[in-house]
């Protein structure tokens, strides 16, 4: 970075102290001054305090709060030394973006709660555009009490309604992340249930519908109970809703939401059959091939908690136009720059996938399943990849060509 210690001092460039962070000594690039007076990098201090530090660096005073207050006046003198050093290879800081300030926050919240629907939705708006700004501001917003007032605007009215402050709270709601508690505020109403069942499923407007399934998902992986996220997947439309959105064709967004919402639900497994029912096996594996990564990763997790459940293993199998294009599938979802989740995940459902079919399996290793399970112990997977190796193994030992030399298929992972 041009603006780091070591790439001026390569430049002979003698950085005036003042301008250096105390916690990284580098130029700083965002100073804040904390309640103790000093000044640091913005970066810096934060993860100062969130390593759980609760002290001044410098001056080892407890911090009487942890308010960052931009110094806006050290800022424009240090672009100014580097606009003065810039034939010397410094260039010059950006001005940094500084996060939504708390009172703006509750001043928004509050003209969203009561007023004519024209500023209601002004201020919701406002706090959307916000929240998608900047990591940073979504921090900012995202308290209990901002939270609160947000699920209490989404499902305001008739229940078979939701008029444009709900609509608009909905969006920001499909931004944030809910409690325990506030998704057991939205899960156990019913009539709050029945509008996300019928906004995914029904609403005239798309973006309506991703964000009522993005809310689905947050408050199914808020919720942390089976019981929870069954009351959701149970909720007429739901299921239906999210697999409609799976299905879309040139809505990435869509898609993505649609099956990070039915992953959420089908940690339950009395959800799994209602997913299975609804079509979602061959959705998503309709989409597997298609997805970038950390997408890929979840929508071959679902698969794998599909083919666990009654009917679900052959929905997927048919999904995929049968049985050895399932296994070609799920092989090739293992293969090149796939992460360890990604291959672990393709590596369950293919367990399932096989079952006691002989010509399968002889399927998988002809297509060389083997060698990426080899790999996928060797770059360290974790305890629970290593056992879907194992089992996946074992269950291939008849169909390898050298398994008579070999007593044990635990003898492929020992080097490991």
């Amino acid at each position: 970075m041009p603006g780091s210690v070591a790439a001026l001092d390569v430049a002979a460039v003698t950085v005036p102290h003042y301008f250096r962070c105390p916690i990284s000594l580098e130029l700083m690039r965002d100073p804040v001054t904390v309640c103790t007076g000093q000044t640091y990098d913005r970066p810096s201090i934060e993860s100062w305090v969130a390593t759980g530090n609760t002290t001044c660096p410098v001056t080892r005073v407890p911090l009487a709060d942890f308010t960052l207050i931009p110094n806006h006046t050290l800022r424009r003198l240090i672009q100014e030394w580097c606009v003065a050093h810039r034939s010397l290879g410094v260039e010059r800081i950006p001005t940094p973006k500084q996060p939504a300030d708390p009172l703006l926050v509750r001043s928004l919240v509050a003209s969203a709660s009561a007023g004519s629907v024209t500023s209601r939705v002004a201020a919701l708006c406002r706090l959307r555009a916000l929240a998608r700004e900047l990591e940073k501001n979504r921090a900012v917003i995202s308290t209990h009490e901002t939270r609160s007032a947000l699920v209490e605007i989404a499902f305001e009215g008739k229940e078979e309604l939701a008029d444009q402050p709900a609509l608009e709270a909905m969006a920001v709601l499909s931004i944030l992340p809910l409690s325990e508690a506030e998704s057991t505020a939205v899960a156990t109403r019913p009539e709050r249930l029945r509008r996300l069942g019928e906004m995914v499923r029904e609403h005239p407007s798309m973006e309506a519908r991703i964000n009522a399934a993005a809310v689905i998902e947050v408050v199914a992986a808020g919720a942390r109970s089976a019981e929870i996220r069954t009351a959701v997947g149970e909720t007429e439309g739901v299921m239906e809703g999210l697999v409609a959105l799976v299905e879309q064709r040139g809505n990435p967004r869509a898609v993505r939401v649609g099956i990070r919402g039915l992953f959420a639900l089908c940690l339950a497994k009395e959800n799994r059959f209602r997913a299975v029912a609804a079509g979602a096996a061959a959705a998503v594996v309709g989409r597997v091939g298609e997805l970038a990564s950390s997408d890929a990763e979840r929508a071959l997790a679902t698969v794998e908690l599909l083919c666990r459940w009654e009917g679900g293993r052959e929905a997927v199998v048919a999904g995929w136009g049968g049985g050895a294009a399932a296994v070609e599938a799920l092989v090739r979802a293992m293969a090149g720059k796939a992460s360890g989740r990604t291959a672990e995940h393709a590596a369950g459902a293919l367990v399932a996938v096989l079952g006691n079919s002989e010509v399968l399996q002889w399927e998988a290793v002809a297509a060389g399943v083997v060698s990426h399970l080899l790999l996928l112990v060797q770059g360290g997977c974790s305890e629970r990849a290593k056992r879907k190796a194992q089992l996946l193994l074992k269950l291939l030992r008849s169909a390898l060509p050298f398994h008579d030399s070999v007593p044990n298929s635990d003898d492929y992972l020992q080097p490991f």
